[in-house]
C-alpha cells in the first residue's frame, strides 16, 4: 500500500540529487539550472528491515519482499508560488497528493550551483517554502469558510466546523503551519475535504558538504534550531554521496566506499526509516517456504485491516489470526517451534497489530 513521501525545496538544492539515491526503480534528471523536474518523478523505495533478513535466515524461502515507500520528486518551488509563479499551482498540487513532505534544505557552499535567494540561508528558504505552503492553505481555508457561513445559521454541524476554519485561518495568518495547531480528531474532519499542505508531516534533510556530513555545520546547525519547537526530525546528509553509493550494485563496493567515508551505513537508511516513522507505519511479516515478506500497515490497525493489505477477501471473510512476535519467532527459530512452546497466539478481529509481528490469517469466503 506505498503511502507517499514527497520530496519538496526551493531549485538547486539537491532534491532530485536525493531522489536518484532513494529510489530503486526511477532515475531523475539532476541538473543544474531551475525547474529541471517539472512533472514530478516517482519511484519506489525499499524499506531496509534487518528483521526481514533474519527471518528469511531462519525460513529459507524462494524469495525476500521487502516493504516500500513511494517517493515522488516534486519541482523546486520558489517565492510566489502559491500565486502561480514557477508553474506553483501544478507544484503545489503535487505535494497535495503525498501523505508527508521530504523537505531538502541547502546547508552547503558551492559558487558554481545556481542559487536565486542570494547568500546561504537554510532558515530563509524553510520559510520560503512554510510561506507559499501557508498562503495556499489560507486561500482553501478561506474559500470554504465562506460556503459554510451560511450552513452555520441553522446547522449546529456547519456551526462548529466553521469555528475550526476560522481557527485554521487566524493561524495561517500568523505564518504557523496547520500540523501546529494539534486539532483533535473531531476537528480534523472539518478540514479533512481540504488536504491542507501545512497539515502534512514534515522531515528535513539538511544537504551538507563533504567535510560536514558527519558533524554537520553552522548552516545545519541554524536549521535544526529554527525547527526545534516543530517535533520534526533534522538528517544531515551528502545528498551527492549518498546517490554515489546507491549506484554501486557490488555490496563490497559499496563497503569499501562507504569505509573510506567512515560510514557504518548509508544516511538514505536512516532517513528512510524516518519518513516510515513519520507516517506511523508499522511493518508486519508473513513468512513461509515460498516468501518471507515484509507489509505496511498504520499504526493501531487491528488485524483484519492488516489482512486487507495482502488481499481485499482476507478482510471481509476474516476468522482469526495466527500470531508469533518476531522476538519469539527468532528465540525459538520456527513457527513450528514457536507453536510446540505455547507462543503462537490465536487472535480475533479487536486484536491491534503489532510492529514486527508474524502473522498468517484464516479467512473464509
Amino acid at each position: 500500500m506505498a503511502l507517499q513521501a514527497g520530496i519538496v525545496g526551493l531549485p538547486n538544492v539537491g532534491k532530485s540529487t536525493l531522489f536518484n539515491a532513494v529510489s530503486n526503480s526511477a532515475k531523475a534528471q539532476a541538473s543544474n539550472y531551475r525547474f529541471c523536474t517539472i512533472d514530478p518523478n516517482v519511484g519506489l523505495v525499499d524499506v531496509p528491515d534487518p528483521r526481514l533478513l533474519k527471518l528469511a535466515e531462519l525460513v529459507q524461502p524462494n524469495r525476500i519482499v521487502p516493504t516500500q515507500i513511494e517517493i515522488v520528486d516534486i519541482a523546486g518551488l520558489v517565492r510566489g508560488a502559491s500565486k502561480g509563479e514557477g508553474l506553483g499551482n501544478k507544484f503545489l498540487g503535487n505535494i497535495r497528493e503525498v501523505d508527508a513532505i521530504i523537505h531538502v534544505i541547502r546547508c552547503f557552499e558551492d559558487e558554481n550551483i545556481l542559487r536565486d535567494e542570494g547568500a546561504i540561508n537554510p532558515v530563509s528558504d524553510k520559510e520560503i517554502i512554510d510561506t507559499e505552503l501557508q498562503l495556499k492553505d489560507l486561500d482553501s481555508v478561506e474559500r470554504k469558510i465562506q460556503k459554510s457561513e451560511k450552513l452555520a445559521k441553522t446547522d449546529p454541524k456547519a456551526k462548529a466546523e466553521l469555528e475550526v476554519l476560522q481557527r485554521c485561518k487566524e493561524h495561517l495568518e500568523k505564518g504557523k503551519s496547520i500540523r501546529e495547531l494539534a486539532l483533535d480528531k473531531e476537528e480534523k474532519v472539518a478540514i479533512a475535504d481540504l488536504f491542507l499542505l501545512t497539515d502534512k508531516p514534515v522531515l528535513y534533510v539538511a544537504n551538507v558538504d563533504e567535510g560536514s556530513m558527519h558533524t554537520g555545520n553552522k548552516f545545519s546547525e541554524a536549521l535544526k534550531e529554527a525547527v526545534k519547537n516543530e517535533n520534526a526530525e533534522v538528517i544531515i546528509m551528502n545528498n551527492s554521496i549518498e546517490a554515489q553509493i546507491a549506484e554501486m550494485e557490488n555490496a563490497d563496493d559499496k563497503q569499501l566506499f562507504m569505509e573510506e567515508y567512515k560510514m557504518t551505513e548509508p544516511a538514505l537508511d536512516r532517513l528512510i526509516h524516518s519518513a516510515y516513522k513519520l507516517l506511523r507505519l508499522y511493518t508486519y511479516f508473513t513468512a513461509g517456504v515460498q516468501e518471507v515478506r515484509a507489509w505496511t500497515i498504520h499504526e493501531g490497525w487491528k488485524a483484519p485491516q492488516a489482512a486487507s493489505v495482502i488481499h481485499t477477501d482476507f478482510e471481509k471473510g476474516f476468522i482469526k489470526a495466527e500470531v508469533i512476535s518476531y522476538d519469539d519467532f527468532v528465540q525459538y527459530g520456527s513457527e513450528a517451534a514457536a507453536r510446540e512452546v505455547g507462543k503462537l497466539r490465536i487472535e480475533g478481529k479487536e486484536y491491534v497489530v503489532k510492529d514486527g509481528d508474524v502473522m498468517h490469517f484464516r479467512f473464509n469466503v
